[in-house]
């Protein structure tokens, strides 16, 4: 452990969860706090590939994107322990799934319809919302995905108007609790 560190994490922390859940500002949060690395699943992709993710949807389709971002998800895994978020649907895919229960775990942010929606509503970076309905598409993505992220590891209830901080602190609270992944002092 650093000095002063009261944390030590053994084992990568994956943030899962529906587009809008919070997984990167958390992620930011809570890798600050325990001092190891924050790693974008998104980003990593974006830089990659040199492109935003809604244009390598448009350009490559949502497949190639899918293998794109199974290949970064085990390569960003594969390094030392570290807070990994993801895009909303890299916990569909069951290798995915299966690679993140064997070198990580995966923490499920679980935020209701009616938040995800008021914070996604304004965003055009969503490639998934592009659509007549965006609020039926992700009421529908919603459902479909929900049962798929209930098989992560850990689950945290996000609250409506809790803070970035606060939500961190029960993620990170909850990971405490299992000495496997994270070590108190």
């Amino acid at each position: 452990m650093a000095e002063g560190q009261p944390y030590r994490l053994k084992r990568t922390v994956v943030l899962v969860g529906m587009m809008g859940s919070g997984k990167t500002a958390i992620g930011r949060a809570l890798a600050a706090a325990l001092d190891v690395p924050f790693l974008d699943s998104d980003a990593a992709i974006e830089e990659a590939a040199a492109a935003t993710i809604a244009e390598i949807f448009a350009r490559d389709g949502e497949k190639f994107f899918r293998k794109r971002e199974a290949e970064v998800l085990r390569r960003l895994l594969s390094g030392p322990p570290g807070i990994v978020s993801t895009g909303g649907g890299a916990f569909l895919a069951e290798a995915n799934r299966d690679a993140i229960a064997k070198m990580g775990v995966a923490v499920w942010l679980d935020a209701d319809i009616e938040i995800l929606w008021d914070r996604v509503r304004h965003k055009d970076t969503r490639p998934l919302l592009q659509t007549d309905d965006p609020k039926a598409t992700l009421m529908k993505i919603y459902n479909e995905r929900t049962p798929v992220y209930n098989l992560a590891g850990l689950k945290i209830g996000v609250k409506n108007h809790a803070s970035i901080d606060q939500t961190m602190h029960m993620v990170r609270d909850k990971l405490a609790s299992r000495p496997d992944i994270l070590e108190t002092r």
